[in-house]
């Protein structure tokens, strides 16, 4: 569904005054495939260029260099601009800055109307993608938590019936709780709706239900893999400023004490499976 050859992004960096300071290499010659129906998770620092690259895949950023093809079109000729928005949607970190209307309802119609759906239609597709977020349409958005207000945000991209949902650290702001909410909403929607996700995250036991990682480090692919395959190199990860899920640095941590534990785990339940094996076997 998307393919992006040798992706190149720079731009200008400012003062407090506004002056242009230096160049910033923020993507350098990246190459990244996602395919229908998966779940990838792209990780890394701040400054890593995760953020800059989420944007490229919604044609919000043109690449200095490289070629970019979502569904096939070619995100560089500015007749795919619209195409490209309906085909690829865009959760951002704070919902506030997605949220436009002051009933749910509204908000949720708003980017389907703005595409030309018809009203029976439009109903419809607002009715349904409120039940896949769990919300009433007559709810307020200012009485709703950040949770609730991020999953406004899903449900009103979910409405324009995209074929892929780009997460730019959509659960940054949420705590605990709202984050685990808008995470087994990812989840779900890769799952039974069969619809791509795209996530970008520093939070690694978000990561570890991924199909695939991809580690960004300074504008650069770090490392890709499933989650158990990059996830098991601890010391290159945090090498880069980046954690690895509590389980897997567990087992890590008993391992480099001596103990025969395997650290492949990502998952509390096998970590005390393994871990419990192990003290029996003594």
């Amino acid at each position: 569904m998307i393919k992006i050859r040798d992706l190149t992004f720079e731009y200008f960096d400012r003062d407090d005054e506004g002056n242009l300071t230096e160049m910033v290499n923020a993507i350098r010659g990246i190459n990244f495939d996602a395919g229908e129906g998966e779940f990838i998770v792209v990780a890394g620092v701040n400054g890593s260029g995760k953020s800059t690259f989420a944007k490229i895949l919604n044609r919000l950023l043109l690449p200095i260099e490289g070629t970019v093809l979502i569904g096939g079109l070619d995100a560089m000729q500015e007749e795919n601009i619209i195409p490209i928005r309906k085909m690829v949607g865009m959760v951002f970190q704070n919902p506030d800055d997605q949220l436009i209307g002051s009933v749910v309802e509204e908000d949720v119609a708003f980017g389907a109307e703005n595409i030309s759906v018809p009203h029976k239609e439009l109903v419809k597709r607002v009715e349904d993608a409120l039940a896949q977020v769990g919300l009433a349409a007559s709810m307020r958005i200012e009485e709703l938590s950040g949770g609730g207000k991020q999953k406004v945000a899903i449900a009103g991209v979910l409405a324009m019936m995209p074929d892929c949902i780009v997460f730019d650290e959509a659960t940054a702001m949420l705590d605990p709780s709202g984050r685990k909410d808008i995470v087994a909403t990812m989840k779900k929607l890769n799952t039974e709706k069969k619809m791509t996700v795209i996530t970008i995250t520093h939070h690694m036991n978000e990561a570890a239900l991924a199909d695939r990682i991809i580690v960004m480090n300074r504008g650069r692919v770090f490392a890709e893999g499933a989650p158990v395959e990059i996830f098991r190199n601890v010391e290159a990860m945090k090498s880069i400023g980046l954690s690895v899920p509590q389980v897997t640095e567990l087992c890590w941590m008993l391992k480099k004490d001596g103990l025969s534990v395997d650290t492949d785990v990502l998952h509390a339940m096998d970590a005390a499976d393994r871990i419990e094996r192990l003290f029996r076997n003594e």
